[in-house]
C-alpha cells in the first residue's frame, strides 16, 4: 500500500469515527459538535489536523446535502442514498441517519439556502449514495465513506448527488 493509499484509508477511518462520535453529542448543535469530533481525532492522534478539518467538511457538506433534501424533498435519507438500506452497513445507515436527522432540524430552523450542484469534486470523501458527474452524467455508486474518483467516462471532477431518476437510469 503507497502512503497516498494509506493516507486516504486513514480519512476514511477518521470520517467514519467522527461521525460515530457526532452520533453521541446528539442533542448539541452540529456545528459545535463536529468542532468537538474534529478536535478529538486530533487529539488523540487519528488523523492530523489538516485531514481533519478535510473531513469535518466533508462530513458537513454530507449531513447539510441531506439535510437539505429531506426538507426540500419530503423524502427520507434512504431516498437521499438512492440505494436500497440493505447495501448499506446497518452501523453506517444507523449513525448517518440519526446525525443527518439532527442537522434537518437545524436546518428547518435555519432556513439556508445551500447550492448542492457544485459541492462535490473529485478527491474529496463522500458519505455513502450516489453523485453524477457534472459534465456527462455518469453515477458513481458509493456503498460506504470513499474518496470521489474522476469521473470514469470523461474524467471530469464536479459532481452532484444523484436525484432517485437519474440513479434509476444508471
Amino acid at each position: 500500500m503507497t502512503d497516498s493509499d494509506e493516507h486516504k484509508q486513514k480519512e476514511l477511518h477518521g470520517y467514519e469515527q467522527m461521525l460515530e462520535r457526532l452520533r453521541e453529542r446528539f442533542g448539541e448543535t452540529t456545528g459545535d459538535a463536529l468542532k468537538a469530533v474534529r478536535e478529538q481525532a486530533i487529539e488523540l492522534g487519528e488523523l492530523t489536523r489538516e485531514q481533519a478539518e478535510r473531513v469535518a467538511e466533508a462530513l458537513q457538506r454530507d449531513l447539510e446535502d441531506a439535510a437539505e433534501y429531506v426538507a426540500r424533498e419530503r423524502g427520507t435519507y434512504a431516498d437521499w442514498l438512492h440505494m436500497d438500506l440493505q447495501l448499506v452497513e446497518h452501523w453506517i445507515w444507523d449513525r448517518f441517519s440519526s446525525v443527518a436527522d439532527q442537522t434537518r432540524l437545524q436546518w428547518m430552523d435555519l432556513q439556508r439556502e445551500l447550492t448542492a450542484a457544485s459541492r462535490y469534486h473529485t478527491g474529496e470523501i463522500t458519505g455513502p449514495g450516489a453523485l453524477v458527474c457534472r459534465e456527462c452524467g455518469e453515477v458513481l455508486h458509493f456503498a460506504r465513506a470513499g474518496h470521489i474518483p474522476p469521473c470514469p467516462r470523461c474524467h471530469g471532477t464536479r459532481f452532484e448527488r444523484a436525484s432517485r431518476q437519474q440513479n434509476h437510469q444508471s
